[in-house]
């Protein structure tokens, strides 16, 4: 890789066409494949010959994978002619081929290597040193984004095909059948069916000594379960390319809170285990590839990235130099980037003029998993107008995230405003008192339509809303993203990563571990509270193992920062007294006693 962090998958829409804008300077992107009808109207917007463009209508056979094959097939078309032209471009200031290598970390060989290059006087020689620069030009990765568990069951003309035509399976097999040579991430935990039909494909093996043309990344939050998953897909001859952990809490989009596991501990059981479990993956890789009659020869790579709450050049360089990493992942401050992402013009003035306060842990997910939300967002002001309106909910017409059947035999969303008039009218039956209605009442309403949210500022800032089409937007962004107060360049931001500019010069911004604590014992302060009144031993349990494990890791950092070598003086000090700080209230959250 010519660079070492990555911007990871943003939503639906907001990194949706990333890699057109980056990836012809060596950064790598990742871009959602759930939403197909988002897809086939970029491949519209981005189409070269618009009298030339063929529309995948709903009712062709397929036409979910198709549209996500074609999509796929036209970014790597039109970021391969990016990389041809800039192969071609003379190393004049300004030029995109002299950008490519101003981008570079300052210690990568390609950087040093340009850099005496412009040093040289003598034409000759500095001919030749730029064609060799020409010839090392590399991509940024096209990568795609599956969440394993939005797989909505779906069957066509009355037959069930469920097992071939499930979001998720539709998502991997148009991935699957295009062009790209690279990586599909899966997050949000094992999903068996989706995992076995990677089986299917050959680009996911090994030919000889060639590497897999397709490759896996899996998104995890602790070791456990990525072991777990990986060796999962080793016994089918699947290999993990890349471990990329995230932060449970501290992170943009859904929130996969762990059992009180901290970023540090989890990064240093990595570290402690790599080898070992890079080991007895191969075995049983190698073992299925065997019986699979594929020739091994060779033992693949296995990259260990992180990614969530890194918000300075000396936390990044840190993570990768401590905890023996590959690289990282920057994810929620590319938001603030508008050459990089997708949002609209309103929505990036108050994430740029936004505060800690903005941005919270919700449940407005109708996936029913902790949501990172925005508060200052215009589809949060329309979820309240509704409910103010007496008309709370949102109209469904994408249903990718339906999954209730409480009333209807039909599985229907719960941020759906037909799900919430049915769920009101069951509340209102209860009787309850006054303050646990307006609860209950809170809860139900708090989910949004993210299907139409979350693509709706990519709509807007590219011109593309149709008559009558929602214009509110969805954002969710991480807490850290409250401490980059401005609207950047890209040049700003990476150079920002690379210590070469500080963009947070003057701002106040705790560490990205003690932000995590703090995120984590608001989550189990809140989880205790709303468990009170009706609480079961297996629950109390499960606090009393989350504060038990909070304070483990509070232990390790406290234990990091004996060795003098990893912080600064200035830094362990401030580190040192938030520390005790935080274990002060992680102590003072009392979980209720078994009875």
């Amino acid at each position: 890789m010519s660079h070492t962090f990555h911007i990871p998958v943003l939503g639906l829409g907001f990194s949706i066409d990333t890699p057109l804008k980056i990836a012809r300077y060596g950064i790598s992107s990742v871009v959602s494949i759930v939403d197909d009808d988002l897809i086939e109207r970029m491949r519209e917007y981005h189409f070269p010959d618009k009298n030339g463009f063929e529309a995948i209508a709903k009712n062709e056979p397929e036409y979910r994978s198709r549209r996500i094959t074609a999509y796929l097939n036209l970014l790597n078309f039109l970021v391969n002619t990016q990389h041809e032209a800039l192969k071609l471009q003379g190393f004049t200031p300004g030029s995109d081929l002299s950008r490519y290598f101003d981008l570079l970390p300052a210690d990568s060989a390609e950087r040093r290597s340009y850099e005496n290059m412009l040093s040289e006087r003598n034409p000759y020689k500095k001919s030749c040193m730029q064609n060799r620069l020409r010839a090392q030009l590399r991509k940024g990765a096209i990568d795609v984004n599956i969440m394993s568990k939005v797989d909505k069951m779906n069957t066509t003309k009355g037959e069930d095909q469920r097992e071939r035509l499930s979001d998720a399976l539709a998502a991997l097999k148009g991935f699957a059948e295009s062009t790209l040579r690279s990586s599909v991430v899966l997050s949000a935990g094992l999903n068996p069916r989706l995992y076995t039909f990677i089986e299917e494909f050959g680009d996911f093996f090994p030919v000889g000594s060639r590497s897999p043309e397709k490759k896996i990344i899996l998104k995890v939050s602790d070791y456990r379960s990525a072991f777990i998953q990986a060796k999962f897909l080793a016994k089918k001859g699947l290999w993990v390319h890349e471990f990329r952990i995230e932060s449970g809490l501290n992170c943009g989009g859904h929130a996969f809170a762990t059992e009180g596991f901290l970023l540090g501990p989890i990064l240093e059981e990595f570290k402690e285990k790599r080898e070992e479990m890079r080991a007895e993956l191969y075995e049983s890789y190698h073992a299925a590839l065997c019986a699979k009659r594929y020739e091994v020869a060779f033992i693949p790579e296995l990259r260990i990235t992180v990614q969530g709450g890194i918000g300075t050049a000396e936390e990044n360089d840190f993570l990768i130099r401590h905890f023996q990493l590959d690289g990282t992942g920057w994810g929620s401050p590319f938001l603030l980037v508008p050459e990089a992402t997708n949002v609209d013009e309103e929505t990036l003035k108050q994430l740029a003029n936004a505060t800690e306060n903005d941005f919270y842990i919700s449940g407005a997910s109708p996936l029913g998993i902790p949501f990172n939300n925005f508060r200052n967002s215009s589809a949060e002001i329309q979820r309240i107008k509704r409910i103010e309106d007496g008309r709370p909910g949102s109209p469904c017409t994408k249903k990718y995230l339906v999954s209730n059947t409480e009333f209807t035999n039909e599985a229907i969303c719960t941020a759906s405003r037909k799900y919430q008039n049915l769920k009101i009218n069951e509340l209102n039956k209860k009787a309850l008192p006054e303050t646990e209605h307006l609860k209950v009442f809170n809860e139900i309403t708090e989910k949004v339509c993210l299907c139409q949210g979350l693509v709706s500022s990519v709509y807007i800032k590219n011109g593309m809303v149709k008559a009558k089409e929602n214009r509110a937007v969805t954002i969710c962004p991480g807490p850290n993203t409250a401490y980059f107060r401005d609207i950047y360049s890209l040049d700003e931001m990476v150079k920002h990563i690379y210590g070469k500019l500080n963009l947070l010069e003057g701002i106040s911004r705790p560490n990205m571990f003690i932000n995590e604590i703090r995120l984590y014992i608001n989550y189990l302060r809140n989880d205790t509270e709303t468990n009170l009144r009706d609480i079961s031993d297996k629950k109390i349990k499960q606090l009393e193992k989350f504060k038990e494990q909070l304070l483990k890791g509070i232990n390790y950092y406290e234990s990091m920062l004996s060795d003098h070598g990893l912080y600064p003086s200035g830094i362990a000090r401030s580190f040192k007294k938030d520390l005790h700080q935080l274990r002060e209230l992680a102590e003072l959250v009392r979980t209720p006693l078994l009875g």
